[in-house]
This record gives C-alpha cells, sequence and structure tokens, in this order.
C-alpha cells in the first residue's frame, strides 16, 4: 500500500482499548461510528454495546428470525418487490417521504416483524385505488400520513425545487392519500409529531401484533 500503514476495521466497545487502537500508526475505521451511529439517529433509538451479546443472541430462535425480519424489511422496501407478500406481518401504505421505510426498519429489529412498505402515488390518486398488489392483503395494511408542511420540507432537502417537493403537490398528494385510506377503511396516522416509538406503538396496538 501507499502510505505503508495497516488499514484496521474495530467493533470493539471497550472504550480503554478503543483508545489505545487509536493511537497505533494506522489507518482505523470503527465500525460502530460508521454503521451504528447513523443508524441510531435514523431510528431515533439508541444501540445497546454489550460485549458478547451478539454472540449470545446469535444462538437464539429469536435472533435468526429477527434478522429474517430485517432482510424481508429492506427487500421490501418501498414497494421494490411484491413476492412473499403473504408473510408479511404488516404492510405500511403512505405517500413518498411519510415514514414508511425508518417505521418498518424499527418494526424488523425491534419487534422482529416482517414489514413490507409501498408507497402511494399519483397514477394510485388517478385511478383512485390501492395498488393491485396489496388489495389481497388489506387486512395486514396501515397506513401513514404527514403534514404537508413538514412533507415539502423533507422532500425540498431531497430534490430542492422540483414539483416533487412542491407545497401544492404534498397537499395534494396527502389529502388524496388520507381520503384512499379513509375510503377503504384503513387505520392510519400522523408522523408528523410523533417518534418511531410512538409510531410503533400504536401499529402494534392497532393490528394486535404485540408480542
Amino acid at each position: 500500500m501507499a502510505s505503508g500503514r495497516p488499514i484496521v476495521f474495530s467493533t470493539l466497545v471497550n472504550t480503554e482499548i478503543l483508545e489505545r487502537i487509536q493511537q497505533v500508526r494506522a489507518l482505523h475505521l470503527d465500525m460502530f461510528k460508521t454503521f451504528v451511529e447513523p443508524l441510531e439517529r435514523e431510528l431515533e433509538v439508541k444501540s445497546s454495546h454489550t460485549i458478547g451479546r451478539f454472540h449470545h443472541a446469535n444462538d437464539t430462535e429469536a435472533y435468526k428470525n429477527r434478522i429474517e425480519a430485517i432482510n424481508f424489511s429492506l427487500a421490501h422496501d418501498d414497494g421494490q418487490s411484491v413476492r412473499n407478500l403473504e408473510e408479511a406481518d404488516v404492510i405500511l401504505i403512505g405517500v413518498s417521504r411519510s415514514g414508511k421505510t425508518p417505521t418498518s426498519l424499527y418494526l424488523a429489529m425491534q419487534h422482529g416483524l416482517k414489514v413490507a412498505n409501498c408507497p402511494l402515488i399519483p397514477e394510485d390518486f388517478e385511478r383512485d385505488a390501492l395498488p393491485s398488489t396489496i388489495v389481497p392483503y388489506k387486512p395486514k395494511l396501515f397506513g401513514l400520513t404527514i403534514d404537508p408542511d413538514r412533507l415539502s420540507q423533507i422532500r425540498n432537502e431531497r430534490r430542492p425545487g422540483s414539483k416533487y417537493a412542491a407545497l401544492e403537490n404534498c397537499r395534494m398528494e396527502v389529502t388524496s392519500a388520507e381520503a384512499l385510506m379513509r375510503r377503504e377503511s384503513i387505520t392510519w396516522l400522523s408522523t408528523t409529531t410523533k417518534s418511531i416509538e410512538e409510531i410503533a406503538t400504536t401499529i402494534l396496538t392497532s393490528l394486535n401484533l404485540g408480542r
């Protein structure tokens, strides 16, 4: 290598050992800071850094089920796949950027639930109907909505100045989505001022998924 320095990847919990590693002449990459901390911020949940906890959990059925749930939720994020939807414990629906993905991952990671999520898009509002792929699983549906002003702010961070982020468009999408969910008798809630934990608790209670 050009610099001659070794590259060290670490997942150290012991701060004393970590500090000593950081003093060594090497390129040190702390995997917790790289991956876990961003996840903590996104999901608004603090991880439990416990030595040996991973290896103990690896031998449990609950751990295996949780990994399966996470993989399922990632594969079925944002309507990417409609395969095996019958295995889903819950299917979240709502307009783009209403909180479906972080809620799906939280339910998978913390409760071991297989969660799919499907966006409601302008084509659905024009047809005035739910996406045909999720209609057979209507009892599993739970809707998320959001204040249009907040939605516009979030979308402008991703695609500033676009029609997608325009307040008028956000108002139209939210109003249409809420009307559709109301007409289809789908339980829904606004994520605008709620934490991930509050959203998850409401979903678990509403769909009788407490575990």
